[in-house]
């Protein structure tokens, strides 16, 4: 049996650029083979945490055109508001779009989106569930321009399909449909400094109106979103430097990478197992103040035996992380300096000038290193069935 691939992601639209307009929920993208059977990958965040990036990279390394809206998104002929977006092997669907409530609900029943209460578990499971058969499902749409509850979309399971939202890892029995988990956790230190420059600096709004802001919405964060963590095999943690405590912009990033995975194997930094903190030599990458350091340690996480791969710091020049990228092991890339030329494809994205960048790259190369496994396995034990009956 073939194998397709169904990733848990969380994401938005907006961010990419229009598909080919189609008839209402149908795709002329590539559509499952006769036997094909999608696997789960599950990514978990807050909303504003770079998760549509992170779709980018993903959708990117599987290959084919620029990821758009289903059926052209609204404005596009035969369009309409949609939050799923496609490309020539993926689908990517919106787990807000399982909301129970629209916006005028929610002010009814006084309970934020991040709320559980405020999801259709069962519904969300049913899809997951049909999806993973190769079946096609009617997916409800939550309109984030108006915040109504719109007319369902027709969903097709292609080769990688991708469902994104606040609460992937939530319910077990989605859970137990997920064969790779991930991640992002935003620490809030940079979640305010990024708010800051977003909504201070870009949208004049005041200081006390971001911290009431983050204030609100932290307790429901705690409680249902953060949780999460505990399930994933792959977390990025964006955290503020430790070069210069003064620093407010320059980041460390970890990815958190679980050991004993079916069908990974964690990057590694120069030799697999050991304790190693590096400086890369300034002649061979150019790096702004504080600097850059990099490190890779075994750590326990939640109780599992982890590898933790982490750059802090940025770097001036994206060609450069070749020299990185050559001391790296278990980066699954297909050829010399792929990570590098992954990166330099989205250079002009958030994050492609430091470890932030770098770890939902060498993420989105272990999910294509994942499928190709079980694409390989699957194909195996269809040759050898057929041979048996032969």
């Amino acid at each position: 049996m073939k194998l397709a691939i169904v990733s848990v992601l969380v994401g938005s639209a907006a961010a990419f650029a229009p598909a080919a307009p189609s008839v209402r929920g149908a795709t002329s993208l590539a559509a499952l083979k006769d036997g094909e059977t999608p696997i789960v990958i599950g990514l978990a965040a807050d909303s504003g945490c770079g998760k549509s990036t992170f779709m980018r990279r993903v959708t990117s390394t599987f290959g084919g055109d620029q990821c758009g809206p289903l059926g052209g998104g609204f404005g596009a002929p035969g369009g309409w508001e949609t939050n799923t977006l496609v490309s020539d092997m993926a689908t990517v669907i919106c787990l807000d779009d399982y909301h129970l409530n629209d916006r005028e609900g929610r002010k009814v029943s006084g309970l934020t989106a991040l709320n559980t209460a405020e999801q259709k578990f069962d519904l969300m499971y049913e899809h997951v569930a049909a999806l993973k058969e190769g079946k096609t499902v009617m997916k409800p749409i939550y309109n984030h321009v108006n915040g109504t509850l719109d007319e369902p979309e027709k969903i097709e399971p292609t080769p990688v399909i991708i469902i994104e939202g606040l609460h992937p890892f939530v319910d077990e029995r989605v859970r137990d449909l997920i064969d790779f988990s991930l991640y992002l956790d935003i620490s809030p230190e940079v979640k305010l400094n990024w708010k800051i420059q977003r909504d201070m600096e870009e949208r004049g709004h005041s200081l006390e109106s971001i911290m009431a802001s983050i204030e609100a919405r932290k307790p429901d964060f705690d409680a249902y979103i953060e949780p999460q963590k505990e399930f994933a095999d792959y977390v990025i943690e964006v955290l503020p430097t430790d070069l210069d405590k003064e620093d407010k912009k320059t980041l460390k990033v970890r990815s958190i990478q679980k050991k004993g995975v079916a069908d990974f194997n964690p990057t590694f930094l120069f030799d697999e197992g050991s304790e190693i903190t590096w400086t890369p030599s300034a002649d061979k990458l150019s790096s702004p103040a504080p600097g850059m350091k990099l490190s890779y340690s075994q750590e326990e996480y939640f109780g599992n035996d982890v590898a933790v791969l982490e750059m802090d710091g940025s770097f001036d020049n994206i060609q450069e992380l070749v020299y990185v990228e050559s001391n790296l092991g278990n980066s699954n890339s297909k050829f010399y300096g792929e990570v590098t030329q992954a990166m330099l494809s989205l250079a002009d994205s958030p994050g492609s000038n430091n470890g932030t960048g770098l770890m939902q790259t060498l993420a989105a190369f272990a999910i294509r290193e994942l499928y190709n496994k079980k694409a390989a396995s699957a194909k195996l034990a269809k040759n050898a069935v057929a041979a048996a009956s032969a």
